[in-house]
């Protein structure tokens, strides 16, 4: 009788540790997290991003748990700097395992007041970086036989967000970039995955939800009745990293608790009470 319980491998049931990963944008919220629960699966990680004062602090707090990481200043629209930290990670460490695309810039604008300028600047960090980082990063992968790519887009990518200047663009390009990569890197037994969260509290969005009728306005309109926070990013990004996403490539995951899958009830229908939707048929 065959047992149907995946096989553990020796890293634990992800089998992430040992392996060397790189997470940019790493000073951030997200960032941050997904390094401290790459460090937890006993992963070596390297943490990228241009903002070394808040980078060191996000070093020692992985540190402080006994984990196993380094810091690195990288400006991820520059080839020559992000090279640079490729070369000290593979001096350091060996070839990267993992490399989570997650640097990104966020500017309100019109696009008919939008100067080419900052157009151009959000791209370089949304999307250029993300080409720069995957073509460093991934020719150690290439080289060492293997490895994951995760790529952090958003909601946005599929559905417009108005008045954010290139943003929906550039995550719109972050997915078919991430699409490209694992065609033309799958022989080379590297795969290429995204990971579009929706609304999240943040350090740059807690304003927003000291507003106590603006959080529950947003709650409300959410499946899962609340907003996401990046520990939900993070563990989807943990899983198309490990060992059990070992056939997935090219694909994108959506975490926004079903938001997604929401807008036609959000439609006002005549008559239509939401008592009545067990019995509704349209």
């Amino acid at each position: 009788m065959t047992s149907s319980a995946p096989e553990q491998s020796p890293g634990g049931w992800l089998g992430l540790k040992g392996r060397t990963c790189v997470v940019t944008g790493a000073a951030g919220d997200i960032g941050a997290e997904i390094a401290r629960q790459l460090v937890e699966a006993g992963a070596r990680v390297a943490l990228l991003d241009r903002d070394e004062q808040r980078l060191a602090k996000v070093l020692a707090d992985l540190q402080a748990g006994a984990g196993q990481a380094m810091a690195l200043a990288c400006d991820v629209t520059s080839t020559a700097s992000v090279q640079a930290a490729a070369d000290k990670v593979q001096a350091a460490w060996g070839g990267t395992a993992l490399l989570v695309n997650n640097a990104a810039a966020l500017y309100a604008d019109a696009l008919m007041d939008i100067a080419l300028d900052k157009w151009n600047q959000l791209l370089a960090v949304n999307l250029s970086g993300y080409l720069l980082c995957a073509q460093a990063f991934g020719r150690q992968m290439i080289a060492g036989g293997g490895g994951a790519m995760v790529h952090i887009a958003s909601i946005s990518g599929s559905i417009p967000q108005p008045y954010s200047g290139a943003y929906s663009v550039s995550k719109a390009g972050v997915k078919m970039l991430s699409q490209l990569l694992s065609v033309e890197l799958g022989e080379h037994g590297v795969r290429s995955n995204v990971v579009s969260p929706a609304m999240i509290r943040t350090q740059m969005s807690e304003q927003i939800y000291q507003d106590p009728a603006v959080r529950e306005r947003r709650e409300q309109i959410v499946p899962a009745r609340r907003i996401s926070t990046p520990a939900d990013i993070a563990g989807a990004v943990l899983f198309l990293a490990s060992e059990r996403a070992s056939y997935i490539s090219g694909q994108e995951i959506l975490v926004d608790g079903g938001l997604t899958q929401a807008w036609l009830s959000l439609i006002p229908r005549p008559g239509f009470q939401k008592e009545d939707a067990a019995g509704a048929v349209a």
